[in-house]
């Protein structure tokens, strides 16, 4: 409301509501108090020119041309409003279809409407009332369907950038329907430009509208709206020019209060730039239950959680499938927290998605085995499943912010997967909530369920992200990058969070990151990865003393510590990772280890365990490293 005053206080603002008040009070009430006056035929005084007793003279009947243009405001607004509505449903059906029928049906729809896109929005309007005829209603259609192209691809934009976002991942993962996805998630995250544009649009209807009237293709006679007037009064232009000066005033004034408004929508809004998309931020699906595949896991007389073979993920390419993740296994038991490490681009949150399947077409994952508490998440989706992964995974993604949905209070999207997976009604699911934020160290959660996302702290949102997880009850718990934008005491604070959630629980974890000092504090053991691959399993309390692969004491070396020296330089590991379109024959890293030989570029080594346990995949794996490349020590 304070936004909405503020806005009403400026120039525009007051001018946008006055003028549009008055355009549609006076469309209203000028046929109740006018139309006898401007129906009157008066044979004595046949284009007369403005007088006293006609302002703007009368037309080749004796009908007062001033009577006429109130009277039509009536029509002409009701015209350019159902224009507007047919555009704005019309477009939202183009908008949404690539996200509801998929991406090869949604192609040729994008296609399509980036060809009408195109074209003028005139030309398009020309173009249908040809087709639907001429008159009022073949005009609607044509405008209509004429301003729905641009529309669409307003929210085919809008609502692309909503679907990639981490709470409709989620909310697949929970197996809610891609059209109640649409509803409850997307729509009211894109609703405000959405409404400024349909504003804005009401405008340029109401222009179009009297243009195809003006050209004979819209109201006939003895009908009549502005643009109606505005031919019949060009054609005494010369006798009485205030004739077809009436209705273009008409037409102008109400265009441009219907435009003014949309701005001044837009600053209520909070939108900015009209058509223009927002920055987003998000929420996640809560998934809930004491379900019975977690029951079934906690007394199945294992503590395998999650069992993955030869995971592989693949998306196509200009000249053949890209890999980004090849040849992935490992295992996690109940209780185990394992850390997966790697420079940004190894695979290791491709890896954390596939495994909670959520890599989306045309991704595509392939494994010899992918198993979570002994089911199957290699078979083709199944309600089951869903439930599965909705109460017994749990996954932290990187950004709190982005796994919001910032139009839900926070308590009812906690709610959501209890009462969606526990069938509990909407009382009992909040006060599940509640306890929940309670159990990850929210003050005041009560008060806080009733809240929006962006009134909580970056640590308090991840602290309700891990709530969230928590409304079932998770056996693992899928940790990608979840201290990267906190400060370092908060980061602490989440950590510590996630220790005690696991020590409490039995909870299995995988911890994903790019510090290895996090991952030493925090995990049992260590999977390090690069270029798709895992180089080294190792238990965390020997990644800074006893590594074995040439990249994982690189790694540990890059970190600085209270021993480092303040006066050298830092160190760093020489080259770039490698691009997986473009992965080289032999060892990936050959190109920028100290160690690498011919072999290593010719010969990829296999990842193999030693009798310890260990695996790593190197032919020179343990060998002393005493090199400086461009004054950076790799390791010793």
């Amino acid at each position: 409301m304070k936004r909405w005053m503020s806005v009403l206080r400026t120039p525009v603002g007051l001018t946008a509501t006055v003028l549009s008040i008055g355009v549609l009070v006076l469309a209203v009430v000028a046929p109740l108090l006018w139309t006898d006056n401007a129906d009157a035929i008066d044979t004595d005084d046949i284009l007369a020119g403005p007088s006293a007793q006609h302002w703007a003279g009368t037309d080749n009947l004796g009908r007062d041309i001033f009577y006429r243009t109130l009277v039509a405001t009536r029509l002409s607004v009701e015209l350019a409003l159902a224009a507007t509505v047919i555009a704005v449903v019309v477009g939202l059906l183009i908008g949404t279809a690539p996200y509801l029928l998929g991406r090869r049906p949604g192609r040729v729809v994008l296609a399509g409407t980036n060809i009408a896109v195109a074209f003028p929005g005139i030309l398009l309007a020309l173009f249908f009332a040809v087709i639907f005829g001429v008159g009022a209603k073949g005009a609607v259609l044509a405008i209509g369907f004429a301003g729905a192209p641009t529309f669409g691809r307003l929210t085919q934009t809008l609502v692309a950038g909503i679907s990639s976002r981490d709470f409709v991942a989620a909310a697949h993962v929970a197996g809610v329907p891609r059209l109640r996805i649409l509803f409850r998630h997307v729509l009211p995250n894109v609703s405000e430009p959405l409404v400024v544009n349909a504003t804005i649009g009401a405008g340029a209807a109401l222009l179009s509208f009297a243009g195809l009237s003006f050209l004979g293709l819209g109201v006939q006679q003895p009908a009549y709206d502005w643009g109606r007037l505005l031919f019949d009064g060009i054609g005494s232009i010369y006798v009485n020019p205030a004739a077809a000066l009436a209705p273009g005033i008409a037409v102008l004034v109400a265009g441009l209060a219907f435009n003014l408004f949309g701005e001044s929508v837009a600053k209520g809004l909070g939108v900015g730039v009209v058509g223009g998309i927002p920055a987003l931020p998000p929420s996640p699906e809560a998934l809930e239950a004491d379900a019975p595949a977690a029951e079934q896991a906690h007394g199945s007389g294992t503590d395998l959680v999650l069992d993955v073979r030869d995971l592989e993920v693949a998306f196509p390419g200009p000249t053949g499938p890209i890999r980004p993740v090849r040849g992935v296994s490992f295992s996690v038991r109940r209780g185990e927290a394992l850390g997966i490490v790697g420079e940004s681009g190894s695979g290791k949150s491709l890896t954390a998605l596939a495994v909670s399947r959520l890599v989306e077409a045309p991704g595509r994952v392939d494994a010899a085995r992918l198993d979570l508490l002994g089911s199957d998440l290699r078979v083709e989706e199944t309600k089951a499943q869903r439930r599965l992964l909705g109460t017994s995974l749990a996954m932290v993604f990187q950004d709190p912010m982005t796994s919001f949905n910032p139009t839900r209070r926070m308590g009812g999207q906690l709610a959501e997967g209890a009462r969606h997976h526990q069938g509990l009604d909407r009382a009992s699911a909040l006060a599940r909530a509640v306890d929940r934020m309670r159990a990850v160290r929210i003050s005041e959660p009560e008060r806080r369920a009733h809240q929006y996302p962006h009134e909580f702290s970056g640590g308090m949102r991840q602290r309700a992200m891990i709530g969230m997880g928590l409304m079932g009850s998770p056996a693992l718990i899928v940790a990608d990058e979840p201290t990267t934008a906190l400060d370092v005491t908060v980061q602490q604070q989440v950590l510590d969070l996630l220790a005690a959630i696991r020590a409490a629980d039995d909870v299995a974890l995988v911890l994903i990151s790019h510090d290895v000092t996090v991952v030493g504090e925090v995990c049992d053991r260590v999977l390090v990865m690069y270029a798709g691959k895992i180089v080294e399993d190792l238990p965390a309390a020997d990644l800074a003393t006893t590594a074995r692969h040439p990249y994982t004491r690189a790694l540990v070396a890059a970190v600085p510590d209270m021993d480092t020296d303040l006066d050298a330089p830092l160190a760093v590991i020489p080259g770039r990772p490698v691009d997986p379109a473009d992965v080289p024959a032999g060892c990936a890293f050959a190109a920028r280890c100290p160690l690498a030989t011919a072999r290593c570029h010719a010969e990829e080594p296999p990842l193999e365990a030693d009798g310890t346990g260990r695996r790593v995949a190197c032919w020179h794996a343990g060998e002393p490293i005493d090199l400086e490349v461009d004054g950076s020590l790799l390791g010793r």
